[in-house]
């Protein structure tokens, strides 16, 4: 990664609390598309692989849990998805989002807290980059359960450093064994940066709702 994105992506995994996190993400805010796709970043876009296999345009609301600028919003709408909400936890990047002209609601959260939508709300969400060092913890995937319907989707990715430590195989196997969700499809690590960062490595997980 060049080096301007080398010294802000530490500041983001060094914050120590939600506070330096987010003052992390302000910094970065309006260099972090030209930063991050120089490297090779390509999440936003590899998700969409699995949104579009399992998920049909017109089945209704899915929401980019941790959206950040928005990059993956007008790829959606050109797919044809038109119902899409993001959230994130950052002001600066829920800006961004907004100038893409991709999302039809757009709302400041934070996942791990209580979020502002009702029960079974969406008919899927994914989450990608986000279930990574230092930021969403594993119970946010309790939330997203509980706006997204029966028989929706979940999709997300979670950085293979935390995904036991992190207590996200923790997490999975109770949503598992309490009938919230069963398993679909799983990947193999496979690198978040194509050019640059090659220990960043990401497991994909999608599951269908069953209550």
């Amino acid at each position: 990664m060049a080096e301007r994105s080398n010294e802000e992506l530490e500041q983001v995994y060094a914050a120590k609390s939600p506070e330096e996190l987010s003052m992390a993400y302000a910094a970065w805010a309006a260099a972090y598309d030209r930063d991050t796709l120089a490297a090779g970043y390509c999440l936003p876009f590899q998700v969409l692989a699995w949104v579009s296999r399992h998920v049909k345009p017109e089945t209704g609301p899915l929401l980019d849990a941790g959206c950040g600028t928005g990059l993956s919003g007008p790829y959606l709408k050109a797919l044809g998805y038109t119902e899409i909400a993001g959230l994130d936890f950052s002001e600066d990047m829920l800006r961004l989002a907004a100038s893409r002209g991709a999302y039809d609601d757009l709302k400041r959260a934070t996942l791990g807290e209580v979020l502002p939508w009702s029960d079974n709300h969406f008919a899927a969400f994914f989450s990608t980059g986000v279930f990574t060092e230092g930021h969403a913890p594993a119970s946010g995937l309790t939330e997203l359960c509980r706006i997204t319907r029966p028989g929706g989707i979940a999709i997300f990715t979670v950085r293979d450093t935390i995904f036991h430590s992190g207590g996200f195989s923790a997490m999975i196997a109770e949503l598992s064994e309490r009938g919230i969700w069963r398993q679909l499809e799983q990947s193999p690590p496979f690198r978040a940066f194509a050019l640059d960062e090659p220990d960043v490595l990401v497991t994909a997980h999608v599951f269908k709702m069953l209550a």
